[in-house]
């Protein structure tokens, strides 16, 4: 197995929450063997893995288990597609988790789930997911998850992923709000620049989440037996959810078209009005500079020449052509 994503040194952290209805045992600083409390229990055990990078802890993981060959290096490639596989004693699962960073842009990570008879296997790149409710409704034994089995945890995970999702596109909607108020307002200065970077997140949101709809609805109509046929029913309340968030992405991205088509109106607008002003001020300059070319001739018979009010008259004049053009223009709702 080879790990193809970016280059990472620190250790795989790895840890196993084992319980049952009326039980909870929990280790976070666990090791490839403590993973052996999987094998022939009666209990449910998930086991969480934060790094895929390391992937002897990865080979060992998936030798208790017994994955195949082909399972690990996908876990191991965080560039694969959604996608459901399902094996003799066990499935699998590709799915993708997204995380918004300080700065406003988001993080996408994948998520490899390996469900079995009584166990799930989850395998993330990075520490630090969306699973904390789920982890505390396990501890505090809310709800009916510890009174179910592996195949209902499983739903969980992926059920939590994807109502993240409603988080990261309520925070695009919101960035894509600002800019359009600030495009009304003519207050944002790199308004293109704000649009092409929201649109490249939609289209990167828009790849990872797209392809899940497709594994809901195979693990929906799946007649395998690590899901029971009730389980299939809250898999299809996600999938429900997965095609609202999908046709959220659609309307955002016909939105962002819209404000570019904004953006872009607006920067024409501002060019028309500095034309209407540089055409207005050189319309009102053009009798005025036909008369003093008039006057600049140098001819000797010229009888304004010889007045002594006529430098003051033909100033007067002049600001008199000013005056008049700018009241027209006014009476014309031109200025």
């Amino acid at each position: 197995m080879v790990y193809t994503g970016s280059p990472r040194t620190t250790p795989a952290e790895i840890s196993i929450i084992d319980y049952d209805a009326e039980t909870v045992h929990e280790t976070l600083q666990a090791s490839p063997p403590d993973c052996h409390v999987l094998v022939n229990k009666a209990t449910v055990t998930w086991v969480n893995v934060d790094g895929v990078h390391d992937a002897p802890v990865i080979e060992a993981i998936g030798a208790i288990a017994g994955l195949h060959p082909l399972v690990m290096e996908d876990i191991v490639n965080p560039n694969q597609r959604p996608k459901f596989e399902s094996y003799d004693t066990y499935a699998f699962i590709e799915l993708y988790m997204v995380h918004e960073r300080e700065n406003g842009t988001f993080e996408i990570e994948q998520v490899s789930m390996v469900v079995g008879p009584r166990y799930v296997l989850s395998f993330q790149e990075f520490s630090g997911d969306v699973f904390a409710p789920v982890i505390e409704r396990i501890r505090t034994g809310k709800g009916n998850i510890r009174k179910q089995g592996a195949d209902y945890l499983a739903y969980v995970l992926i059920d939590t992923v994807v109502d993240h999702y409603f988080h990261i596109v309520e925070r695009v909607t919101d960035r894509m709000d600002e800019i359009e108020s600030a495009l009304l307002a003519d207050t944002h200065d790199g308004g293109l620049v704000a649009i092409n970077n929201v649109k490249r997140d939609v289209l990167h949101l828009r790849r990872a989440i797209w392809p899940l709809r497709e594994v809901l609805a195979v693990m929906e109509r799946d007649e395998d037996r690590l899901f029971d046929k009730k389980t299939r029913v809250y898999l299809r309340d996600v999938h429900d959810h997965i095609i609202q968030v999908i046709e959220i992405l659609e309307t955002q991205r016909d939105f962002l078209a819209s404000l570019t088509d904004l953006y872009l109106s607006r920067q024409n607008q501002r060019m028309n009005e500095i034309m209407k002003f540089l055409t207005i001020v050189g319309t009102i300059f053009i009798p005025l500079t036909f008369i003093v070319g008039l006057y600049g001739m140098n001819f000797d018979h010229m009888p304004e020449l010889r007045w002594k009010l006529g430098y003051p008259i033909v100033l007067a004049g002049m600001a008199g052509i000013a005056i008049a053009l700018v009241v027209y223009f006014r009476h014309k709702k031109w200025l």
